[in-house]
């Protein structure tokens, strides 16, 4: 880069911060949400006054719109590299193979490394939540605004903010875990699997504390108009980026740590034969 050229990076870098000290100072201290903070981030957490008309059936909360529009959109892109991508696989691979190779060979390595005896499902399974994680996440970045039935405008918030949606992510994951027992083991599984009867709970709270933190803080920095220029751009970012992938990880490696566990196959003791006497 030419002396010149840098003169011009840190010029249009100075005068973007100064724009932005400027609109920061102008508009004062004055707080710019609607209501109390208290009020905005308990409706953050319970959606009670927060909620969506669902083709006008019924009132649910955001996050339901949030995790259908996810689910729809992994799904319509699984069809279309399935379709159009996967068969166009060549022995030297471009880009975009190379990615997905990866991302299926993480998962996988997953699996067979928890699980070596039983882990085709499990493969696909830690894949498939993984993803739905990740992205479902990384959603409330797009800052879709909808109009909820108190008339105000909101952005749709992660599927898994929602203590319902991270209660549903935790209980399938516990399913799927005692399916492998139950597969490898009969109804031994099940009790195999029922020993660790605190997992849901665990996994389902994890996910929605996570989540839950990231979306309070930004709510919370979007409520001061004079904090609301440079600083959620920064935090949104940062929080929800560390969130999709520590989340994404930890639900991924417990199903899979679990999975091997109660899917290893228990051999019944043989029964010891009792030498006859002389």
């Amino acid at each position: 880069m030419t002396k010149k050229r840098r003169m011009m990076s840190f010029l249009i870098l100075g005068i973007v911060l100064v724009l932005l000290l400027a609109g920061i100072f102008l508009t004062g201290h004055h707080g710019g949400g609607h209501g109390d903070i208290k009020e905005l981030m308990k409706d953050a957490v319970l959606h009670e006054d927060g909620k969506i008309s669902l083709l006008g059936f019924a009132n649910v909360n955001p996050s339901l719109i949030s995790g259908f529009v996810v689910t729809a959109v992994l799904l319509i892109f699984a069809a279309a590299m399935r379709i159009f991508v996967i068969p166009k696989f060549t022995i030297v691979p471009g880009k975009l193979q190379m990615l997905l190779e990866t991302a299926v060979g993480l998962f996988d390595g997953m699996a067979k490394s928890n699980s070596p005896h039983r882990n085709k499902f499990l493969g696909a399974y830690i894949f498939a939540a993984g993803a739905y994680i990740f992205m479902g996440t990384l959603f409330e970045l797009l800052g879709i605004q909808v109009t909820n039935t108190g008339g105000h405008s909101m952005a749709l918030p992660a599927p898994l903010a929602d203590i319902n949606g991270a209660i549903a992510m935790g209980c399938l994951s516990y399913c799927v875990i005692m399916s492998g027992g139950v597969a490898s083991n009969g109804l031994k599984g099940v009790g195999l699997t029922l020993k660790d009867f605190s997992l849901p709970i665990s996994m389902s709270f994890r996910l929605f504390g996570a989540l839950l933190s990231g979306l309070l803080v930004t709510e919370l920095v979007y409520h001061y108009l004079a904090l609301s220029f440079v600083l959620p751009v920064i935090v949104g970012v940062l929080f929800t980026l560390l969130h999709a992938l520590i989340q994404a990880y930890v639900l991924t490696m417990l199903t899979a740590m679990f999975y091997g566990e109660v899917s290893e196959v228990h051999e019944k003791k043989k029964k010891k034969v009792k030498k006859a006497s002389a």
